[in-house]
């Protein structure tokens, strides 16, 4: 699968982005100079392309070839229209179920989080152009194949998307430890976005001030958190007990 999806070489990944590829991220060699890697830069960055600098021994490693510095991940999927999803969502008369990732990085978490929400109906996944793990083939493989069943859109920035669902007429729920509701005191029977944090930060402070509700989840251990995916699993089957019941 990840050589099914990978461009190597300078020239190459240019025309790729100009064809209008759908590129989830680019690993450009740290320290590299050149007018045509200028270029390759530059391009990347109109079109808001999350790029990694990584040493060559991590270019030499995604691919055998002459990368001359770049390799870039296709991806396997096309990313849906936010605004176009969100209004056939609730044009439909269903009751609304968004999943935002604030800068999830784990492709394994990501791929797991997908499955978890294509089985709870969730009706389709928000990330961050930059910063966010790609869907590779890993993604894929821990997804059970959901990635491709359900929608995922991205977006420059969360918080625009939260604008955006908020303005649709759908509330949205952080998922956070900076809160005394439990996930239990909030009400997920009305249309709702659940957002979930990145593994190693959680949710951006600023993207906390917009929201509508905050919810945790009780932990009655010594461990002070748990793995993003678990939690998300919980709160998305919360949300499933409170609209069946």
């Amino acid at each position: 699968m990840e050589n099914q999806t990978q461009i190597f070489g300078i020239r190459a990944v240019i025309e790729a982005v100009n064809a209008g590829e759908t590129i989830d991220k680019v690993f450009l060699q740290k320290g590299l100079k050149g007018d045509l890697f200028s270029e390759l830069e530059s391009l990347l960055n109109r079109n808001s392309i999350n790029v990694s600098y990584v040493p060559i021994e991590k270019l030499n490693r995604l691919t055998n070839k002459n990368h001359q510095g770049a390799v870039a991940q296709i991806s396997p999927i096309e990313f849906h229209d936010l605004e176009t999803l969100v209004m056939n969502v609730m044009e439909s008369g269903k009751t609304a179920l968004f999943l935002l990732l604030d800068q999830l990085s784990d492709v394994r978490n990501f791929g797991a989080i997908i499955r978890t929400a294509e089985c709870t109906g969730v009706n389709g996944i928000i990330i961050q152009k930059k910063g966010g793990a790609p869907v590779n083939g890993d993604t894929i493989k821990t997804s059970a194949g959901a990635v491709f069943k359900m929608p995922i859109c991205k977006v420059d920035h969360i918080k625009d998307a939260v604008f955006y669902m908020q303005s649709s007429g759908i509330k949205v729920i952080a998922a956070t430890e900076k809160t005394d509701d439990t996930v239990y005191d909030v009400s997920f029977t009305e249309p709702c976005a659940i957002i979930m944090g990145s593994e190693d930060r959680g949710i951006n402070p600023s993207i906390l001030k917009v929201v509508d509700a905050k919810a945790k989840l009780p932990l009655l251990g010594e461990i002070e958190s748990l793995n993003v995916s678990v939690a998300c699993g919980a709160f998305l089957y919360e949300a499933v007990r409170q609209r069946r019941s």
